[in-house]
């Protein structure tokens, strides 16, 4: 059972579509890593012990889903008292092409409230714990949906990625994770500003090509002879600056896609306008939700008042500079001279718990320095293993032009491949 748990998405289908395996096995094997392992992680917030998996090309795959997304007949609480009994009656689009697939949804995960923390903590759940290290935090704010993925209690799993969501959790927890470009998997989260995005976790590049093709309804790649040479911008010094661990994770992973082949150079970085802007900008989404500021824990409920005394010049300012730091950093060099550019996922180790940057602060900033300009590109991206500091994953971030999701995982399996990078499975009992 324990070695089912670990099957990737593409060996789970070709050993049921060949009679090999019964669908409802890896279900199980999920359901008996969850009983064993869930107590001390947290990455769950409810289980369907009734998931059945169905025909197509993800049968006998496993999904785990943040809460913040609706599944028919499952809680959808954002992580807040405000919803603690919601319960939708129908799937969010991406669940629902999963499910037609032949996947089985098995439960919801945990994040912070209203997805708002780098962290994956709440009022209303426990904190969720890294399965590399008990009491170190998971990332967020889809931190649950990275834990249960990495601990082999799901074969992939579903979040969001607004301002690196998904990005975060998975270099935290050692997996893959890419932020694809806005409206390429349809969404009904409501994000004026476009940032917001469906996004899938797996454990190998594989496998979250799978899910997405199956999100966005995108056909399979047909395989080509041969691998091209690619212009790659890498970024290792930033301003801010960043852990050593961090830096060493994209010098290496420059080193082994130059060696591969590929033309690789230094380039600049610059966030500091965008963290900026991204303050204005994400306050006033969180003044959106329909409910009394009151109802919300206190820091959450500050953030929110905040953004409800923000005039639209404000924003419309904030987002503006935001985004042409982000086209100047991103979108610019992408168009004039590279393929590709490759930074360091984060600029902080995964930390304690209760030292996690709280959200919109200083600290914060110079932790996800290399995510949030990709957000305000547009552009999609991914967050690669490049294996691990003092026990703990260290991840990075391939970027790529708007749209070109197929050719960046591309060239994310490739440095994949290479030996140092990759998922490896934490210690668990």
């Amino acid at each position: 059972m324990q070695n089912l748990a670990w099957l990737s998405a593409a060996e789970i289908a070709r050993r049921v579509e060949a009679g090999n395996l019964d669908r409802q096995e890896v279900v199980r094997a999920h359901l008996d890593a969850i009983d064993r392992l869930d107590p001390g992680l947290h990455a769950y917030v409810h289980i369907d012990r009734d998931a059945r998996a169905g025909t197509g090309p993800l049968a006998g795959v496993t999904v785990a889903v943040k809460d913040n997304l609706p599944v028919a007949g499952m809680p959808w609480t954002d992580g807040s008292a405000v919803w603690h009994d919601r319960v939708p009656s129908e799937d969010t689009v991406a669940v629902a092409r999963a499910r037609a697939a032949g996947a089985a949804i098995l439960g919801k995960t945990n994040l912070p409230e209203l997805a708002a923390a780098v962290g994956t903590t709440n009022a209303i759940f426990p904190a969720t714990n890294n399965p590399w290290r008990a009491g170190i935090t998971p990332g967020g704010s889809s931190g649950g949906s990275a834990a249960a993925v990495a601990a082999g209690m799901a074969t992939v799993s579903l979040g969001t990625d607004m301002g690196g969501s998904i990005r975060i959790p998975a270099s935290c927890c050692g997996v893959v994770g890419l932020r694809p470009s806005p409206n390429r998997v349809p969404s009904e989260i409501a994000d004026p500003a476009g940032l917001s995005v469906v996004a899938p976790i797996g454990r190998t590049v594989a496998d979250v090509r799978l899910l997405f093709s199956v999100m966005a309804q995108v056909p399979a790649p047909k395989l080509r002879p041969g691998s091209p040479s690619f212009r790659i911008g890498v970024v290792d010094t930033t301003a801010l600056g960043m852990d050593e661990a961090c830096a060493d994770a994209c010098r290496r992973a420059g080193d082994a896609l130059e060696s591969a082949g590929h033309r690789v150079e230094r380039v600049a970085w610059e966030s500091e306008a965008v963290t900026a802007g991204y303050a204005v900008v994400r306050r006033a989404s969180m003044a959106s939700f329909p409910a009394d500021p009151k109802q919300f824990a206190l820091g959450i409920r500050k953030l929110v008042e905040q953004g409800r005394k923000l005039s639209a010049l404000d924003y419309f300012q904030a987002f503006e500079n935001a985004s042409a730091t982000a086209y100047s950093v991103v979108v610019k060099p992408l168009l004039t001279s590279f393929d590709f550019l490759l930074t360091p996922t984060l600029g902080l180790v995964p930390m304690p718990i209760e030292e996690v940057p709280p959200f919109l602060s200083e600290p914060y900033g110079r932790y996800i320095q290399f995510v949030l300009p990709v957000s305000f590109a547009h552009t999609p991206a991914v967050s690669v293993p490049a294996g691990v500091h003092d026990g703990l994953p260290v991840g990075v971030q391939l970027v790529g032009r708007a749209g070109q999701e197929l050719e960046l995982l591309s060239l994310a399996e490739q440095l994949e491949a290479i030996p140092d990078f990759g998922f490896q499975r934490p210690g668990l009992p």
